[in-house]
Protein backbone atom coordinates (compact mmCIF):
# COMPACT_ATOMS: atom_id res chain seq x y z
CA UNK A 1 0.00 0.00 0.00
CA UNK A 2 2.57 2.23 1.00
CA UNK A 3 4.43 1.69 -2.36
CA UNK A 4 1.57 2.47 -4.37
CA UNK A 5 1.05 5.73 -2.24
CA UNK A 6 4.65 6.51 -3.10
CA UNK A 7 4.40 5.74 -7.07
CA UNK A 8 1.42 7.97 -6.98
CA UNK A 9 2.99 10.68 -5.41
CA UNK A 10 6.22 10.55 -7.82
CA UNK A 11 3.92 10.19 -10.79
CA UNK A 12 2.22 13.60 -9.34
CA UNK A 13 5.50 15.39 -9.24
CA UNK A 14 6.17 14.77 -13.04
CA UNK A 15 3.96 16.10 -14.29
CA UNK A 16 3.47 18.93 -12.16
CA UNK A 17 7.31 19.41 -13.55
CA UNK A 18 5.96 18.94 -17.00
CA UNK A 19 2.99 20.91 -16.80
CA UNK A 20 6.06 23.88 -15.35
CA UNK A 21 8.10 23.25 -18.19
CA UNK A 22 4.63 23.70 -20.99
CA UNK A 23 3.54 26.73 -19.43
CA UNK A 24 7.51 28.50 -19.54
CA UNK A 25 7.43 27.56 -23.17
CA UNK A 26 4.37 28.75 -23.89
CA UNK A 27 5.03 32.26 -22.50
CA UNK A 28 8.28 32.37 -24.13
CA UNK A 29 6.65 31.26 -27.51
CA UNK A 30 8.19 27.97 -28.04
CA UNK A 31 10.02 25.32 -26.24
CA UNK A 32 13.83 25.00 -26.61
CA UNK A 33 13.19 21.59 -28.56
CA UNK A 34 11.91 24.32 -31.38
CA UNK A 35 14.54 26.35 -31.34
CA UNK A 36 16.42 23.49 -32.04
CA UNK A 37 14.56 21.62 -34.22
CA UNK A 38 15.71 20.57 -38.25
CA UNK A 39 12.15 22.67 -39.39
CA UNK A 40 13.57 25.89 -36.87
CA UNK A 41 17.05 25.76 -38.46
CA UNK A 42 15.53 25.03 -41.88
CA UNK A 43 13.28 28.12 -41.51
CA UNK A 44 16.55 30.23 -40.50
CA UNK A 45 18.76 29.16 -43.11
CA UNK A 46 15.57 30.20 -45.75
CA UNK A 47 15.25 33.65 -44.15
CA UNK A 48 19.43 34.17 -44.79
CA UNK A 49 18.66 33.34 -48.42
CA UNK A 50 15.58 34.90 -49.01
CA UNK A 51 15.53 37.86 -51.37
CA UNK A 52 15.97 41.48 -49.91
CA UNK A 53 17.15 44.79 -50.52
CA UNK A 54 20.75 45.59 -50.07
CA UNK A 55 22.95 48.15 -50.55
CA UNK A 56 25.10 48.37 -53.63
CA UNK A 57 28.57 46.44 -53.74
CA UNK A 58 29.21 48.80 -56.97
CA UNK A 59 28.24 52.34 -58.05
CA UNK A 60 28.51 54.07 -61.54
CA UNK A 61 29.82 57.48 -60.79
CA UNK A 62 30.02 59.31 -63.63
CA UNK A 63 30.60 60.85 -65.63
CA UNK A 64 27.35 62.75 -66.83
CA UNK A 65 26.69 62.02 -70.40
CA UNK A 66 29.63 59.59 -70.93
CA UNK A 67 27.44 56.00 -71.02
CA UNK A 68 26.71 55.30 -67.20
CA UNK A 69 23.25 54.21 -68.62
CA UNK A 70 24.84 52.08 -71.37
CA UNK A 71 27.41 50.63 -68.81
CA UNK A 72 24.75 49.95 -66.38
CA UNK A 73 22.18 48.05 -69.14
CA UNK A 74 25.02 45.95 -70.23
CA UNK A 75 26.45 45.17 -66.48
CA UNK A 76 22.30 44.20 -66.05
CA UNK A 77 23.41 41.37 -69.07
CA UNK A 78 25.14 39.29 -66.37
CA UNK A 79 22.79 36.77 -64.08
CA UNK A 80 25.00 37.61 -60.70
CA UNK A 81 24.17 41.71 -61.17
CA UNK A 82 20.51 43.51 -60.21
CA UNK A 83 20.95 47.20 -61.00
CA UNK A 84 18.80 49.85 -59.57
CA UNK A 85 16.54 51.19 -62.52
CA UNK A 86 16.83 54.76 -61.68
CA UNK A 87 19.54 57.40 -60.36
CA UNK A 88 19.38 57.69 -57.13
CA UNK A 89 20.97 60.60 -55.81
CA UNK A 90 21.52 59.60 -52.58
CA UNK A 91 25.18 61.02 -51.79
CA UNK A 92 24.74 64.36 -53.64
CA UNK A 93 21.48 65.51 -52.94
CA UNK A 94 20.80 66.84 -49.38
CA UNK A 95 17.34 65.86 -48.77
CA UNK A 96 17.97 62.43 -49.94
CA UNK A 97 21.13 61.42 -48.00
CA UNK A 98 19.18 63.18 -45.03
CA UNK A 99 16.80 60.25 -45.06
CA UNK A 100 19.50 57.85 -43.99
CA UNK A 101 20.95 54.25 -45.45
CA UNK A 102 17.80 52.60 -44.54
CA UNK A 103 15.74 54.99 -47.39
CA UNK A 104 18.73 54.35 -49.58
CA UNK A 105 18.33 50.57 -49.49
CA UNK A 106 15.05 51.03 -50.12
CA UNK A 107 15.53 52.10 -53.88
CA UNK A 108 17.59 49.22 -54.81
CA UNK A 109 16.57 45.95 -56.49
CA UNK A 110 15.70 43.02 -54.41
CA UNK A 111 19.05 40.38 -54.54
CA UNK A 112 19.45 36.84 -53.38
CA UNK A 113 23.08 36.38 -51.66
CA UNK A 114 25.74 36.11 -53.92
CA UNK A 115 24.21 38.71 -56.58
CA UNK A 116 26.14 41.96 -56.90
CA UNK A 117 23.75 45.38 -56.75
CA UNK A 118 24.79 47.77 -59.11
CA UNK A 119 23.46 51.71 -58.38
CA UNK A 120 24.24 54.67 -60.90
CA UNK A 121 24.46 58.27 -60.21
CA UNK A 122 26.69 60.17 -62.62
CA UNK A 123 26.13 63.61 -60.79
CA UNK A 124 28.37 61.73 -57.82
CA UNK A 125 31.87 61.92 -59.97
CA UNK A 126 31.77 65.82 -59.53
CA UNK A 127 30.43 66.71 -56.38
CA UNK A 128 32.65 67.28 -53.63
CA UNK A 129 31.02 65.87 -50.46
CA UNK A 130 30.07 62.17 -52.26
CA UNK A 131 33.71 60.47 -51.71
CA UNK A 132 33.48 60.56 -47.86
CA UNK A 133 29.86 59.71 -47.77
CA UNK A 134 30.37 57.02 -50.09
CA UNK A 135 33.50 55.82 -47.94
CA UNK A 136 31.41 56.19 -44.74
CA UNK A 137 28.52 53.82 -46.37
CA UNK A 138 31.27 50.77 -47.59
CA UNK A 139 34.75 51.37 -47.72
CA UNK A 140 35.37 48.32 -49.74
CA UNK A 141 32.43 49.07 -52.82
CA UNK A 142 33.89 48.95 -55.83
CA UNK A 143 33.65 52.23 -58.32
CA UNK A 144 33.48 52.45 -61.56
CA UNK A 145 33.97 55.82 -64.13
CA UNK A 146 33.02 55.77 -67.78
CA UNK A 147 34.63 58.60 -69.57
CA UNK A 148 34.53 59.79 -73.25
CA UNK A 149 36.09 62.79 -75.27
CA UNK A 150 35.78 65.74 -72.71
CA UNK A 151 35.02 67.87 -75.61
CA UNK A 152 32.34 65.52 -77.43
CA UNK A 153 30.79 65.28 -73.57
CA UNK A 154 30.63 68.30 -73.29
CA UNK A 155 28.53 68.80 -76.30
CA UNK A 156 26.28 66.00 -75.48
CA UNK A 157 25.68 67.99 -71.47
CA UNK A 158 24.44 71.17 -73.10
CA UNK A 159 22.38 68.71 -76.05
CA UNK A 160 20.76 66.96 -73.44
CA UNK A 161 20.03 70.54 -71.40
CA UNK A 162 19.17 71.85 -74.49
CA UNK A 163 16.46 69.69 -75.54
CA UNK A 164 14.67 69.51 -71.87
CA UNK A 165 14.41 73.76 -71.87
CA UNK A 166 12.89 73.45 -75.44
CA UNK A 167 10.63 70.90 -74.41
CA UNK A 168 9.38 73.50 -71.68
CA UNK A 169 9.22 76.03 -73.98
CA UNK A 170 11.82 77.92 -72.48
CA UNK A 171 14.69 79.65 -74.18
CA UNK A 172 18.47 78.65 -73.86
CA UNK A 173 21.65 80.45 -75.17
CA UNK A 174 23.51 78.65 -78.40
CA UNK A 175 26.11 76.67 -77.18
CA UNK A 176 29.17 78.71 -78.35
CA UNK A 177 27.69 82.03 -76.30
CA UNK A 178 27.95 79.91 -72.82
CA UNK A 179 31.22 78.66 -73.80
CA UNK A 180 33.07 81.55 -75.57
CA UNK A 181 33.82 85.03 -73.70
CA UNK A 182 35.43 87.54 -75.64
CA UNK A 183 36.68 84.90 -78.07
CA UNK A 184 38.67 82.59 -75.14
CA UNK A 185 36.99 79.47 -73.78
CA UNK A 186 35.00 80.19 -70.58
CA UNK A 187 36.23 78.43 -67.54
CA UNK A 188 32.68 79.27 -65.36
CA UNK A 189 30.76 77.29 -67.91
CA UNK A 190 29.66 73.84 -66.02
CA UNK A 191 29.44 71.83 -68.80
CA UNK A 192 33.07 71.96 -69.20
CA UNK A 193 33.60 72.19 -65.33
CA UNK A 194 32.04 69.16 -65.80
CA UNK A 195 34.69 67.69 -68.12
CA UNK A 196 37.73 68.30 -66.04
CA UNK A 197 38.05 64.70 -65.05
CA UNK A 198 41.14 65.27 -63.62
CA UNK A 199 40.36 67.77 -60.70
CA UNK A 200 37.12 65.70 -59.84
CA UNK A 201 39.44 61.97 -59.80
CA UNK A 202 41.50 63.84 -57.28
CA UNK A 203 38.78 64.45 -54.63
CA UNK A 204 37.98 60.48 -55.11
CA UNK A 205 41.50 59.46 -54.37
CA UNK A 206 41.77 61.72 -51.48
CA UNK A 207 39.05 59.05 -50.49
CA UNK A 208 39.31 55.75 -52.25
CA UNK A 209 42.99 53.90 -53.56
CA UNK A 210 43.43 53.96 -57.06
CA UNK A 211 42.42 49.97 -57.64
CA UNK A 212 38.97 50.09 -56.17
CA UNK A 213 38.04 52.87 -59.05
CA UNK A 214 37.76 50.72 -62.77
CA UNK A 215 38.06 53.47 -65.40
CA UNK A 216 35.87 52.74 -68.67
CA UNK A 217 36.55 53.93 -71.85
CA UNK A 218 33.46 55.24 -72.73
CA UNK A 219 33.77 55.80 -76.71
CA UNK A 220 35.17 52.21 -76.98
CA UNK A 221 32.21 51.23 -75.70
CA UNK A 222 30.17 52.51 -78.39
CA UNK A 223 32.54 50.92 -80.57
CA UNK A 224 32.34 47.68 -79.62
CA UNK A 225 31.22 47.06 -75.78
CA UNK A 226 32.31 43.75 -75.45
CA UNK A 227 35.93 43.41 -74.52
CA UNK A 228 34.82 46.84 -71.88
CA UNK A 229 32.22 44.83 -70.64
CA UNK A 230 34.43 41.76 -69.91
CA UNK A 231 37.27 44.11 -68.50
CA UNK A 232 34.38 45.23 -65.74
CA UNK A 233 33.82 41.63 -64.84
CA UNK A 234 37.09 40.97 -64.19
CA UNK A 235 36.99 44.29 -61.72
CA UNK A 236 33.75 43.27 -60.25
CA UNK A 237 34.83 40.06 -59.48
CA UNK A 238 32.22 38.57 -61.92
CA UNK A 239 32.41 35.37 -63.75
CA UNK A 240 32.37 35.85 -67.10
CA UNK A 241 29.06 35.34 -68.37
CA UNK A 242 28.84 38.09 -70.68
CA UNK A 243 29.61 37.36 -74.49
CA UNK A 244 29.89 38.89 -78.15
CA UNK A 245 26.18 37.32 -78.41
CA UNK A 246 24.14 39.55 -76.22
CA UNK A 247 25.63 42.50 -78.51
CA UNK A 248 24.37 43.71 -82.21
CA UNK A 249 24.89 46.99 -84.36
CA UNK A 250 21.34 48.22 -85.28
CA UNK A 251 22.67 50.58 -88.15
CA UNK A 252 19.18 52.55 -87.72
CA UNK A 253 20.06 53.80 -84.36
CA UNK A 254 23.68 53.86 -84.35
CA UNK A 255 24.75 52.08 -81.71
CA UNK A 256 24.85 48.23 -80.40
CA UNK A 257 21.98 47.31 -78.65
CA UNK A 258 21.27 43.79 -76.63
CA UNK A 259 20.73 40.74 -76.71
CA UNK A 260 19.29 38.88 -73.81
CA UNK A 261 17.54 35.37 -73.49
CA UNK A 262 16.17 35.68 -76.92
CA UNK A 263 15.09 39.28 -76.58
CA UNK A 264 16.37 42.26 -77.58
CA UNK A 265 17.23 46.06 -75.77
CA UNK A 266 17.95 49.30 -77.39
CA UNK A 267 18.02 52.33 -75.08
CA UNK A 268 15.62 55.19 -75.48
CA UNK A 269 15.62 57.69 -77.79
CA UNK A 270 17.57 60.43 -76.16
CA UNK A 271 20.92 58.01 -76.70
CA UNK A 272 22.70 59.22 -79.81
CA UNK A 273 20.86 62.13 -80.14
CA UNK A 274 22.23 64.83 -83.05
CA UNK A 275 24.77 67.14 -81.08
CA UNK A 276 24.11 70.77 -80.73
CA UNK A 277 26.18 72.71 -83.61
CA UNK A 278 29.76 73.97 -83.18
CA UNK A 279 32.19 75.77 -85.48
CA UNK A 280 35.27 73.69 -85.95
CA UNK A 281 37.09 77.04 -84.71
CA UNK A 282 35.04 77.05 -81.51
CA UNK A 283 36.02 73.01 -81.37
CA UNK A 284 39.93 73.58 -82.06
CA UNK A 285 39.35 76.24 -78.98
CA UNK A 286 38.33 73.61 -76.56
CA UNK A 287 40.14 70.39 -77.90
CA UNK A 288 43.50 73.15 -77.11
CA UNK A 289 42.40 74.15 -73.45
CA UNK A 290 41.31 70.36 -72.67
CA UNK A 291 44.87 69.52 -73.33
CA UNK A 292 46.78 70.11 -70.36
CA UNK A 293 43.76 68.90 -68.34
CA UNK A 294 43.61 65.61 -69.88
CA UNK A 295 47.09 64.67 -69.64
CA UNK A 296 47.23 65.50 -65.90
CA UNK A 297 44.31 62.52 -66.26
CA UNK A 298 45.83 60.51 -68.03
CA UNK A 299 48.63 60.72 -65.55
CA UNK A 300 46.48 59.58 -62.70
CA UNK A 301 44.76 56.67 -64.17
CA UNK A 302 48.14 54.92 -65.51
CA UNK A 303 46.32 54.76 -69.64
CA UNK A 304 46.13 57.39 -72.32
CA UNK A 305 42.93 57.98 -74.63
CA UNK A 306 42.45 59.09 -77.90
CA UNK A 307 40.65 62.11 -77.69
CA UNK A 308 40.68 65.77 -79.49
Amino acid sequence: MLCTVLLALLVLLLLQTQLSVCLRDLRSGGSSSHLYSPSSSSSSSSSYNATQQRLPGAIIIGVRKGGTRALLEMLNLHPDVEVAKAEVHFFNVEEHFRRGLAWYRAQMPLTIPGQLTVEKTPGYFAAPEVPARVWDMNPAVRLLLIVRDPAERLVSDYTQVLHNRLTQHKPYQPLEELLLHRGHINPAYKALQRSLYHQHLARWLEVFPREQIHVVDGDALIRDPFPELRKAETFLDLPPRINPNNFYFNSTKGFYCLLSAGHDKCLDESKGRPHAPLSAQALKKLCQFFRKPNKLFFEMVGRSFSWC
